[in-house]
C-alpha cells in the first residue's frame, strides 16, 4: 500500500504519517501472530520493522533544529532511520517493511541542487526510486510539502524546483492507493 501524505509547513502532516505507520505496523505484527503472511518476506521478524527514510540535509542552525525535532516526535516508535539525501533507488530496506519517506520536498531539492543530484533529472530519480520503494515496502508512506499557493512570486530556479515537485507530486498521487492531506492537523482524504 502506498499513502501519499501532504500538507503545508506546521500543519500535522508528519504526526499523521507517523500515525499512520504505528497503525500499519500493528496491523501487521496482528497479521503476523494470525500465522499470515501478506507479503514476500523472508521472516516473520521483517513485518515488525519500520524503517523511517530522512531526506533533509542538516544545513545551517534551522535545519538542526528541523531535524532534532522530527528526531524527537519518532522516538521511542520504533522507527529504524536511514538517511537518503540523493538517490533514493539505493535506500536499503528489507522486503515487508513499513517506510516512511519525508519528504518529497527535500528530496526533490537535494536531487536539484546537492553535488550529488540528478539536476535536471529530478523528477525520473525521485520516482525511481519511490517505484524501488515501493517494490520492497509492505506499505509505503511518503510525505511532502504543498508549496504551491502561498502567492509569492519566486526567482527562476525556485519556479523550477517547484515545476519539478509538482510533477513528481502529481505521479506520486497516482500510483498512490491514498492520497490525504492534513489542515491543521485534521487529515482530508483526497484519493
Amino acid at each position: 500500500m502506498i499513502l501519499l501524505v501532504t500538507g503545508g509547513s506546521g500543519s500535522g502532516k508528519s504526526a499523521y504519517a507517523e500515525s499512520r505507520c504505528m497503525e500499519l505496523k500493528t496491523r501487521e505484527i496482528e497479521s503476523d501472530l494470525k500465522w499470515t503472511f501478506p507479503c514476500n518476506c523472508e521472516s516473520a521478524e521483517q513485518l515488525r520493522k519500520m524503517f523511517y527514510v530522512a531526506t533533509m540535509e542538516p544545513f545551517g542552525e534551522e535545519g538542526e533544529r528541523r531535524i532534532a525535532r522530527h528526531r524527537k516526535l519518532r522516538a521511542g516508535k520504533g522507527f529504524e532511520t536511514l538517511e537518503c539525501y540523493t538517490h533514493l533507488e539505493e535506500a536499503d530496506i528489507p522486503a515487508g517493511a513499513v517506510v516512511l519517506l519525508e519528504c518529497l520536498s527535500n528530496l526533490a531539492a537535494n536531487e536539484m541542487y546537492s553535488e550529488t543530484g540528478r539536476k535536471d533529472e529530478v523528477v525520473g530519480a525521485v520516482m525511481e526510486g519511490i517505484h524501488r520503494l515501493a517494490g520492497k515496502a509492505e506499505h509505503l508512506v511518503i510525505v511532502t510539502n504543498n508549496v504551491f499557493s502561498d502567492g509569492i512570486s519566486y526567482d527562476d530556479s525556485t519556479k523550477e524546483y517547484q515545476r519539478g515537485l509538482a510533477r513528481v507530486n502529481a505521479q506520486t498521487a497516482g500510483i498512490a492507493d491514498e492520497v490525504v492531506e492534513v489542515v491543521a492537523g485534521i487529515p482530508i482524504r483526497l484519493k
